[in-house]
């Protein structure tokens, strides 16, 4: 698999973190009409937003300060603390300061006079959500009260931050896509499976071991499970080793150049004499990318979380998709914030704030969701098919990243 060398990753990371510091944070910080933006935390307790404007390399040790500054012209970048970000911010305080950081950044302010100045506190949003209350205190104590009632919450700044990737990033997704995929197909196959042997706890710890072994990080612990047809219950039970017959299931997902991936895909296990998956099985994944399908027809910017679940359950019941079920979400630098909530596995009307966000242009969200049909081999027992895949939404339109499942993986 292409997984380039560390510091290869480093030198890309750096690239892009340049490029968005240049042309994206001006642009959202004048869409969402903050002046000013403050991100402050401690030392290894990082604000989600922190680590994204952040070289690969670099070591944040004690009090963490960042200041942004729109000058109308540009968006000056202050780094009020010891860490060095080479030439990606100018440095405001140093160690032998006759001022603390407090004292400087109270000075910072105050001399640039900013009328709103976003902070990151939110009560819907996580990822927005990264300035602790005791920090919080402190910086209110420092600034003084005229200019400490200027703080508001800088959630519509953190989401267009956050969620905004640029074209060179959705490239790289690609690749981080592709690599996810590879790991998938090869966990579903014989150089993983023995039928009879290997269990779905196996599989769990061999996709971690494979994301390991490329040197990266896993989104989430990864998920695997069985579905079995009542004949085949009748002889293997209900759990033990995979076995021929099974429908398998994943649930996974990994880290690649502070892109993260997730992904559900499923694989049948071929029985003595068999190529194919039978027929009700295959006309399950079909059934599924038909959701996938009316669901990304609905995306819309401007459109909120709730709408476009709301839109495609509607046109998913008229055009007789059976037993829609849609829970999908924002994807990026963090695996469910800060973008638009479509669903939630137990919620399919109206997911509350986190639903209200807006979808935009050049954005990337999971396309999870589940049919739920008899398949007739299996003596019309019914089965969930539940597929996630990452896709990119852009003025162009709708695509999936590095394509979607549309057959059974054969094992």
């Amino acid at each position: 698999m292409n997984v380039l060398p560390v510091r290869e990753q480093c030198r890309v990371v750096g690239d892009i973190l340049a490029r968005r510091l240049d042309t994206l944070l001006p642009a959202v910080m004048r869409e969402t009409g903050f002046d000013m933006w403050l991100v402050i935390c401690n030392e290894d307790n990082h604000d989600p937003v922190f680590r994204t404007i952040m070289p690969w390399d670099v070591w944040a040790p004690i009090l963490q300060i960042v200041v942004f500054f729109d000058r109308g012209d540009s968006v000056e970048r202050l780094n009020v603390s010891i860490t060095d970000v080479g030439d990606l911010m100018t440095s405001a305080w140093r160690l032998d300061a006759d001022e603390d950081q407090w004292a400087t950044l109270r000075r910072v302010v105050h001399e640039r006079n900013p009328r709103r100045i976003g902070i990151n506190v939110s009560p819907n949003i996580w990822a927005a959500d990264g300035l602790t209350a005791s920090l919080r205190d402190r910086l209110v104590e420092a600034l003084g009260d005229d200019v400490a009632s200027r703080l508001t919450s800088a959630e519509p700044l953190c989401i267009r931050w956050l969620e905004t990737r640029l074209p060179h990033e959705l490239a790289l997704y690609e690749q981080a896509c592709v690599i996810a995929h590879e790991v998938i197909a090869e966990r579903f196959s014989r150089k993983t499976i023995t039928p009879g042997v290997t269990t779905t706890e196996d599989l769990r710890w061999s996709y971690w071991q494979a994301v390991t072994d490329l040197g990266l990080p896993l989104s989430f612990p990864a998920f695997y499970r069985v579905h079995r047809s009542p004949a085949a219950r009748d002889i293997y039970g209900e759990g033990g080793p995979i076995q021929p017959g099974d429908l398998l299931h994943c649930d996974v997902g990994l880290e690649y150049l502070r892109l993260i991936t997730d992904h559900q895909e499923m694989a049948y296990v071929l029985g003595s004499g068999e190529t194919e998956a039978p027929e009700g099985l295959r006309a399950g994944i079909a059934e599924a990318n038909r959701l996938q399908d009316v669901f990304v027809s609905c995306w819309r910017e401007g459109a909120t979380g709730n709408e476009i679940l709301a839109d495609a359950l509607g046109r998913a019941r008229e055009a007789g998709i059976a037993k829609p079920k849609i829970y999908s979400h924002s994807l990026s630098h963090y695996l469910h914030e800060p973008g638009p909530l479509m669903g939630l596995p137990w919620e399919q009307e109206n997911t509350g704030a986190r639903g209200e966000v807006v979808m935009h242009y050049d954005t990337c969200y999971t396309v999870e969701l589940s049919v739920t049909c008899p398949v007739s081999e299996w003596d019309d027992a019914e089965v969930t098919f539940a597929l996630e895949q990452d896709a990119a939404f852009t003025r162009d339109g709708t695509v999936f990243v590095d394509g979607r499942q549309t057959q059974l993986h054969l094992v």
